[in-house]
């Protein structure tokens, strides 16, 4: 496996320097993501489900329907829909009428509610997380959140400001090139692999997780 500065020299010689730092995101700092409301998480949540796998910009047009549909995602409020509720939502021609995903703002409000039970607010729960166990983040919104496995979970975390890696295409291939893993990760090993991989990497660096994402991203064709 290259060093931090290895992979960084890679992506300066395909982007140049000023691209690279160009493409570069960073997280929220942990007092930003621990203030952030209840329900602004749930919003993030639904979003990024009912993006994925259609038109994204489908989904940011009808957005103040969904706001308006869902009460503003008060936790409360949809962690109680029922079924007339659901009733409704389906026919509502404010937001997209996929039942399955309508359902999931109902799940996630009750699995945000018991984080906010134990942790005291959803946002306390995403700021404290460990960032060198952020595998087991995506773990637990896999297992106990509905419809956020997989990219989905990530790019919900990445947008809520959290420190993270999505394993694009692009982070993949150069994962693969660096002898981290031979595939996608999915077995808890290959997960505990690309965790690591990044740590070494935040050490060596002293950057995010986002930011080493963007770079590994960047650095391979």
């Amino acid at each position: 496996m290259r060093s931090f500065d290895e992979i960084y020299a890679l992506a300066v010689a395909r982007k140049g320097e000023a691209g690279v730092l160009e493409s570069l995101q960073h997280p929220k700092p942990q007092t930003e993501i621990a203030g952030m409301a209840d329900n602004r998480f749930l919003a993030l949540m639904t979003k990024c489900i009912f993006q994925s796998g259609f038109n994204w910009k489908v989904v940011e047009a009808m957005w103040p329907g969904f706001e308006a549909a869902f009460g503003g995602f008060d936790i409360g409020h949809c962690a109680m829909l029922h079924d007339e509720d659901f009733a409704r939502l389906v026919s509502d021609t404010r937001i997209v009428r996929h039942g399955p995903k309508i359902k999931a703002v109902q799940e996630n409000a009750v699995f945000l509610s018991e984080i906010a039970r134990e942790h005291g607010s959803a946002g306390a729960f995403f700021a404290g997380w460990p960032t060198d166990n952020y595998i087991g983040l995506l773990d637990v919104l896999q297992k106990k959140g509905s419809r956020l496995g997989g990219n989905t979970g990530q790019y919900f975390l990445r947008f809520a400001g959290v420190d993270s890696f999505i394993l694009s295409q692009s982070v993949v291939n150069r994962l693969i090139a660096e002898s981290v893993v031979d595939k996608a990760p999915t077995s808890a090993k290959d997960k505990a692999a690309v965790q690591a991989a990044f740590n070494a990497w935040r050490a060596q660096s002293g950057r995010s997780l986002t930011e080493i994402s963007r770079i590994l991203a960047v650095s391979i064709d």
